[in-house]
């Protein structure tokens, strides 16, 4: 397991990404995201909050509920840390209370250079870019309000489904949930007209630049027996809130790759989670154990992604 980890990272060590230029953030917005995964289940449809926040050229697309799990697991483990200090074999627990698996995709937009760039996190951050879809909206007449904001709807068909969209022309930002972008407008509400997938507006508040707190965005640091200071990554987790600074830009760490490239890494995690942190820790010069666990959830909810059956991606192939 330690050899085909060594051999995928080598291979993408030398692609380390050219950050876009970063840009300053004026408005978060929060979505709830509702998608039918299912279709023999439609009546047990995956829920989850949602996070964009844009400036007038960059924005950022994540999940609201995997920044607070990381939060609160940097919070166990920082604990436990403190309480195992200048032990010579961490045993770290995470307990998590999610409710059922998260998205852990990133979209970040650069709407002048035109590009879309996916964040992935296996132990490091990896940026898979791509030129962003032009999508070929059709604005109409009708109008409506979402809590008391204005807008105007659109639709087209994107990535296999029809899509409903309601824009603001008084907040011109291009952006949207998702993948979604490129309206005259910020999109407050979008879904398919099936209504299997919808991204519902559940609030607004522009970023004021003095209550805009740069976080450190590092890993938990945790003393060595030899009273050295070290830090340690966890698979699948952001540390810090880069979510909340000032500014929209790409981590100063990752590491560029291939979509195809990405899949090997996940495909080796996939088969040995405990073994792929296990060669992480060892390969950051950490000796000890690395164990999670996830409270049930209540009956008739999802309790792991292999569990869970999706029928149904956001993503649909297109008719021929």
């Amino acid at each position: 397991m330690k050899t085909i980890l060594t051999t995928c990272c080598a291979a993408m060590l030398s692609l380390t990404i050219h950050a876009q230029k970063p840009d300053k953030a004026l408005a978060r917005v929060r979505y709830t995201f509702t998608h039918i995964q299912d279709t023999t289940q439609k009546d047990k449809p995956a829920k989850e909050n949602m996070l964009l926040v844009t400036g007038n050229n960059a924005s950022v697309y994540t999940s609201y509920d995997k920044i607070n799990q990381s939060m609160n697991m940097q919070k166990q483990m920082q604990e436990q840390m403190k309480n195992q200090a200048g032990s010579n074999n961490f045993t770290i627990n995470i307990k998590s209370e999610t409710k059922g698996p998260l998205t852990q995709s990133d979209y970040f937009y650069f709407a002048a250079e035109h590009k879309l760039i996916t964040k992935e996190r296996l132990f490091n951050n990896y940026l898979i870019e791509e030129t962003a879809p032009v999508i070929d909206w059709k604005i109409l007449k009708d109008t409506t309000s979402f809590s008391g904001i204005h807008c105007q709807k659109a639709t087209t068909h994107f990535k296999g489904r029809n899509w409903i969209a309601w824009f603001a022309t008084e907040i011109p930002f291009q952006s949207g949930p998702w993948k979604l972008n490129g309206l005259p407008g910020l999109i407050i509400e979008a879904y398919d007209e099936k209504k299997e997938v919808k991204f519902e507006f559940a609030g607004l508040e522009n970023v004021k630049e003095e209550a805009a707190k740069a976080t450190e965005n590092g890993e938990p640091k945790l003393t060595m027996p030899n009273g050295a200071v070290g830090t340690v990554k966890i698979v699948g987790m952001d540390i810090g809130n880069p979510y909340f600074e000032s500014e929209i830009k790409l981590p100063a760490d990752a590491i560029k790759t291939t979509k195809k490239e990405f899949d090997r890494l996940k495909e080796a995690r996939d088969k040995d989670p405990q073994g792929f942190m296990q060669a992480q820790m060892a390969a950051s010069g950490m000796q000890g154990s690395f164990k999670t666990s996830t409270a049930p959830r209540p009956s008739g909810g999802i309790t792991s992604l292999s569990k869970t059956t999706i029928n149904n991606p956001i993503e649909l192939p297109e008719k021929k």
